[in-house]
């Protein structure tokens, strides 16, 4: 399978330890290295996850339309303002759903300050294609991190997406979809 990853930096521990489980691998602007928790809004997930009720009061902050645009908020992760029926739809299970926020604190919760780091020695062995795409006027992920993981990979490419933020679904939906279609269908080069 091919594994796609975008914001969240788990699908390089993935790769690492369990290679032989992935035919390619694609990292989206996402969180790697010493990054973590990245930016003011990973370090206000991080905090709101340690107070009781705190995810529930960030959702229904970020509930507030005039509010989502902050740089705490989804300001700081797309280059224009997301439909409000998208947000609403990432929202919603936050506010609706007791089980969700207790999975979404467990996850947060669940993340080691190292795990990136630790993840380098495995990606480093991880030979199977692989492309990172980067936005290259993101906020919260550095533009060197992109370059850094393309160059760790063995058969790791960097794509630059111009006009983009970290969500660069949200931002470029077409060329990050043109750039997915055409590395799933380019043949294996090498690896196991």
């Amino acid at each position: 399978m091919t594994l796609v990853e975008n914001d969240c930096g788990r699908a390089q521990t993935v790769a690492g330890r369990h290679p032989d489980r992935l035919a390619r691998l694609v990292l989206i602007s996402c969180e790697a290295f010493d990054n973590y928790p990245p930016g003011a809004p990973g370090k206000m997930i991080s905090l709101v996850c340690k107070v009781p009720g705190g995810i529930a009061l960030m959702a229904r902050i970020l509930a507030l339309k005039p509010l989502r645009r902050l740089p705490i908020g989804l300001g700081a992760l797309t280059k224009r303002p997301v439909p409000p029926e998208i947000a609403d739809g990432w929202l919603r299970p936050l506010l609706t759903d007791k089980a969700i926020r207790a999975d979404f604190k467990r996850y947060n919760a669940g993340v080691r300050k190292t795990e990136l780091l630790e993840a380098v020695e495995g990606l480093r062995n991880f030979d199977r294609p692989a492309l990172v795409i980067w936005a290259a006027q993101d906020r919260m992920m550095p533009r060197e991190h992109g370059r850094r993981l393309a160059e760790l990979l063995p058969q790791g490419r960097l794509l630059e997406i111009e006009d983009s933020c970290t969500l660069i679904a949200e931002d470029q939906p077409e060329t990050l979809s043109t750039a997915l279609r055409t590395f799933i269908v380019e043949p294996a080069v090498g690896g196991s």
